[in-house]
């Protein structure tokens, strides 16, 4: 429930736009404060008087504790108003968690000062500096969460992920550009770390970091670990490229030459993919761990990246990460560098818009599959196999395309928070990632076929990506320019091509797979997953029925998912309904693939007991087409455009 979207006025939704480019608006209503609030000012693109001291004390594991201090310097007595992030960039919403800040101090010259929180901006907090003072000293505590059910797990007995923009506080009324940091970090003894901020000394397990603008450091996390290894990407290249590596063991961090190989190889690709670096450096920060919470997110000179325990000791026995550094090393170009322009917002806390997340992610999603590949950290099949999942979730009878266009999920990280919903497929979650994918796919192969072979959507990522080497100040764009930009590859109607696919809905609306027949391959379905799917399926402890009867089933016989508009759904089933006989059988996913291969072309119906806490249920399905799962054929006579696709530039 949202009560402001029920309760606040219009007058209080124009107040909601101050601080985000509109002008100071004052408070709505009275609230019940012990002061009055002042109005929230508009960001000024103009440098903050002074350099912001911000000391973070990591020390206090057992208790999943970070202490924090700053002393802010201020120009003068009156009110000043404090803020903390909310707008996290890569997130696409408003996520900060504010509510995780506990025991918040403020002093001038000694003195406490009261603080008072906006109940508008409640991400704002005010206080009013005397007279004489030349600074504030503010002091908190980040009570990061110590289980998942508390929200995602930065701390562990062996590792930590410091992210800035969750325990900073910095000052309204500019942006975050033009607001200067100097950081330091107390990590456990013995402890080492990684993180694109610039290190001036590191003695006892303080580390000193030079001077930061807010924007950069809200851009820069650290990882730090008891176990921590370092891998150079680039040996001897124009700018350095590292892999720094946490893990829950000293054994986990074990790996072959061939392996770091392949992630070499991955830089390598994408040089001659962009053709450009947007970076003076650059760090993957890599959590080999099944403690810390799962992460993956771009920023401009690094990347959080989680991967399986056994990422480097069973490179080939785990695929569930297996392109996430891709992905995430390609959001360098796309995202951080060419960046939406409804995204160059001007400080924290100011809202974001989302409308070219379908470029942002949708493209990224693209390059990621296509570098692994390229890399080597990938098989061609491999590849293949997950364009034939992602064919089938998009294909024509998606339900979610009957009532929502793709363009409307750019929303969703606003929207939904990214909080688990109850029907998926219905309700199309974040599609611009792989339907955005598919997108362009049909492009690529498109620019292919109408070029003879001779331009693809590797020029477009030069052309677009591959400009003004060595600068990563953000460059803004638009709908128009991305248009503009494949028009120069290859004169098209494109702005009609991308925007008939990112707006179709309704039943008769279909899915963006032209690029899988272009590319010399057709969607089809057989009684077996492809080899990809039943790996990842069998690594994630998951069983996938969703195109035959309907559903997904853990290992425990728990159903958790539910396809809309499938026999199961027809039925009245939903997630957390248990499989308890089938056909008068002990039940188990291995007796239900038996079950509907046996109804296959009769009809015997499939009959199937389910309990849900004291409640019992039997089900016959009338069922008949057997075992569905997507594959790709190669269509013969035609051009292997994915397997061009697939294969690694030479140059």
């Amino acid at each position: 429930m949202r009560p402001t979207a029920r309760l606040l006025a219009a007058a209080c939704a124009a107040a909601l736009l101050a601080g985000a480019g509109a002008p100071a608006v004052a408070q709505v209503g009275t609230p019940a404060l012990p002061v009055a609030l002042a109005p929230m000012p508009e960001p000024r693109d103009t440098a903050y008087p002074g350099v912001i001291d911000i000391r973070v004390d990591a020390t206090d594991i057992d208790r999943r504790i970070v202490s924090v201090s700053q002393t802010i310097p201020v120009a003068g007595p009156g009110p000043l108003i404090l803020l903390y992030p909310q707008w996290i960039p890569g997130n696409h919403g408003p996520v900060g968690p504010v509510d995780d800040i506990a025991d918040l101090q403020i002093t001038a010259n000694g003195q406490p000062l009261r603080w008072v929180r906006n109940t508008v901006h409640t991400s704002a907090f005010q206080v009013e500096v005397p007279a004489g003072a030349t600074s504030v000293d503010v002091a908190f505590k980040w009570l990061t969460p110590i289980e998942g059910s508390q929200g995602r797990v930065v701390i562990t007995d062996e590792m930590l992920n410091i992210q800035w923009e969750k325990a900073v506080l910095y000052p309204a009324g500019y942006y975050s550009r033009q607001i200067t940091f100097r950081p330091t970090l107390r990590l456990p003894a013995g402890w080492q770390y990684g993180v694109a901020l610039d290190t001036v000394s590191f003695e006892n397990g303080l580390a000193t970091f030079a001077p930061i603008t807010l924007e950069h450091l809200a851009d820069s996390p650290l990882f730090a670990g008891a176990h921590y290894r370092q891998f150079d990407l680039d040996p001897g290249g124009r700018s350095p490229v590292r892999m720094n590596v946490v893990a829950d063991s000293a054994a986990m961090l074990e790996a072959t030459d061939a392996h770091i190989g392949q992630h070499r190889e991955l830089v390598r690709q994408a040089d001659r993919l962009f053709g450009a670096r947007h970076f003076n450096h650059y760090d993957f920060l890599v959590a080999v761990t099944d403690r810390l919470g799962g992460i993956g997110l771009e920023h401009h000179r690094s990347s959080e990246n989680s991967v399986d325990t056994r990422y480097f000791t069973d490179p080939t026995g785990t695929l569930a990460d297996r392109d996430l550094l891709g992905h995430e090393y390609t959001h360098s170009w796309n995202g951080k560098w060419r960046r939406p322009a409804d995204q160059m917002a001007p400080n924290l806390n100011a809202p974001l818009q989302n409308s070219l997340l379908w470029v942002y992610e949708g493209q990224t999603q693209y390059w990621g599959l296509i570098l692994t590949a390229r890399a080597g950290l990938m098989t061609k099949q491999q590849a293949l196999d997950v364009l034939a999942n992602t064919a089938a979730t998009y294909a024509d009878d998606n339900p979610g395309r009957a009532w929502r266009a793709m363009q409307d999920t750019t929303n969703d990280p606003i929207i939904a928070r990214r909080s688990a919903q109850p029907w998926p497929s219905r309700q199309r979650s974040e599609d611009y990632y792989r339907e955005g994918a598919m997108i362009w796919l049909d492009a690529d192969t498109l620019i292919r076929e109408q070029s003879n072979g001779r331009r693809s959507l590797d020029d477009f990522a030069k052309a677009f990506f591959g400009t003004e080497d060595g600068d990563w100040d953000p460059a803004p764009y638009t709908f128009e320019d991305v248009a503009s930009t494949l028009n120069g590859v290859q004169a098209n109607e494109w702005s009609t091509f991308l925007r008939e696919r990112l707006d179709a809905v309704g039943p008769d609306a279909r899915g963006p797979l032209g690029g899988i027949e272009r590319g010399g391959y057709r969607l089809v379905w057989r009684d077996t997953p492809n080899a990809y799917s039943r790996a990842l399926n069998a690594e994630l402890s998951r069983n996938d029925f969703q195109y035959s009867l309907g559903l997904s089933v853990n290992n425990s016989n728990r159903i958790t998912g539910v396809r809309w508009g499938s026999p199961a759904f027809d039925a009245g089933l939903r997630s957390g309904w248990e499989l308890v006989a089938i056909n008068g059988r002990a039940a188990s996913p291995a007796t239900l693939a038996a079950a509907i291969t046996a109804s296959k072309g009769n009809t015997t119906p499939i009959e199937v007991m389910l309990k849900n806490g004291e409640r019992f249920r039997t089900i016959r399905f009338d069922y008949h087409d057997g075992l569905r799962y997507p594959h790709l054929e190669r269509i013969e006579g035609t051009p292997d455009r994915l397997g061009d696709i697939l294969a690694p530039r030479r140059r």
